[in-house]
């Protein structure tokens, strides 16, 4: 059960540190570069920022064993912390299409996934696809385009423009169709990892430093709610101590009445002492004889286990001095052992009552 609960509680921080990440990245202003591969395998590169809008190409540059050569210092210091959107030839990759149910649309990734090693000449893990927007046809049907690529291609791409501080790599291309908006093939985050490593361990942080202080009030609450318990009952217990002797001292001398009501208030009520002690004995006890005789109660029943109804008598605010006044017997066809108890009765007055 705690091995669940761990892998339950870090599958919980990683779904909240993303979230939180994506929002961070919503509001982070970052600078966009656009690189555009040319026929003979160069690529020229064009900001793509409001503040610095493309007025005309910034330069060239060649990728040779995965690292990026013709750049100026100038070029390769915008490369830090940029998002770089790198748009490959068509002819590097695969254009198949695929017709689905209109339904199948909530579970294309699924289903482009299981579909990549028969449309394509690599598997899912060796493949960088993607797809391009769903299109209704007739029939309750959509149709689209995969685009695919193999991974050991575009990965050294973006590796190498990574290596330069760029903190977003996106690997895209164009359809054959001229109006189709390019498609992201492979992202790579440079930062995303430590990104998260530092949301999640903020997350921790920030769970234990308001569980803490939690559990703290809990054990708190717990320790003076039993002690404010207590005093509670000590003070019912002084409350109605102090109702009898007021009364006592108002009857003292007085009238019949009063040496009545002050009887009832100092002595228990029997239906008072009867419910306490139906409430008290456990089920497989039954009560055969009972007499109370002022502040003395006697009970004679059967039971299966004598000795424990000694010390429910003494435990309970209602009796005292419960003693056996005859031997305890066990006939044979009885169905437990016959008692006879007694005990001080205790008058025991709630706030109320």
């Amino acid at each position: 059960m705690l091995s669940e609960i761990g892998t339950g509680f870090s599958l919980w921080i990683d779904a909240v540190a993303r979230t939180v990440k994506g929002i961070f990245e919503r509001f982070e202003s970052t600078r966009r570069i656009e690189l555009a591969e040319d026929e003979d395998g160069a690529f020229t590169i064009r900001p793509a920022t409001a503040a610095a809008p493309a007025t005309g190409p910034l330069g060239c540059l060649r990728i040779v064993d995965g690292v990026v050569s013709g750049l100026t210092p100038e070029s390769a210091a915008a490369f830090r912390d940029s998002r770089v959107e790198l748009t490959l030839r068509s002819s590097r990759f695969l254009f198949r299409p695929l017709d689905l149910p209109k339904r199948a649309s909530e579970f294309l990734d699924g289903i482009v996934r299981a579909q990549i090693d028969r449309l394509t000449p690599w598997t899912a893990h060796e493949a960088a696809y993607h797809w391009t927007k769903p299109t209704e046809v007739a029939g309750e049907r959509i149709a689209m385009t995969i685009v695919a690529t193999a991974r050991s291609l575009v990965v050294p791409l973006a590796q190498a423009f990574a290596d330069l501080g760029a903190a977003v790599v996106e690997v895209s291309t164009l359809t054959p169709d001229a109006d189709a908006a390019p498609v992201t093939v492979y992202q790579q985050r440079s930062r995303a990892a430590a990104e998260l490593g530092r949301i999640r361990f903020i997350l921790r942080a920030v769970f234990i430093a308001s569980g803490l202080p939690a559990l703290a009030s809990v054990g708190a609450s717990g320790f003076l709610a039993a002690h404010y318990d207590d005093q509670m009952q000590q003070v019912q217990r002084q409350i109605a101590e102090r109702r009898a002797v007021i009364r006592a001292g108002q009857s003292a001398g007085g009238s019949a009445l009063e040496l009545l009501e002050r009887r009832k208030h100092t002595t228990p009520a029997s239906v008072m002492v009867i419910e306490a002690l139906s409430a008290l004995l456990p089920d497989h006890t039954y009560v055969t004889e009972l007499q109370i005789d002022g502040d003395k109660l006697q009970v004679t029943g059967i039971t299966r286990d004598a000795p424990s109804l000694i010390s429910l008598l003494e435990q309970s605010p209602h009796f005292t001095h419960a003693t056996f006044f005859a031997p305890t017997t066990r006939a044979p066809n009885d169905p437990g052992e016959r008692f006879h108890i007694e005990a001080g009765i205790r008058p025991y007055f709630k706030i109320g009552t």
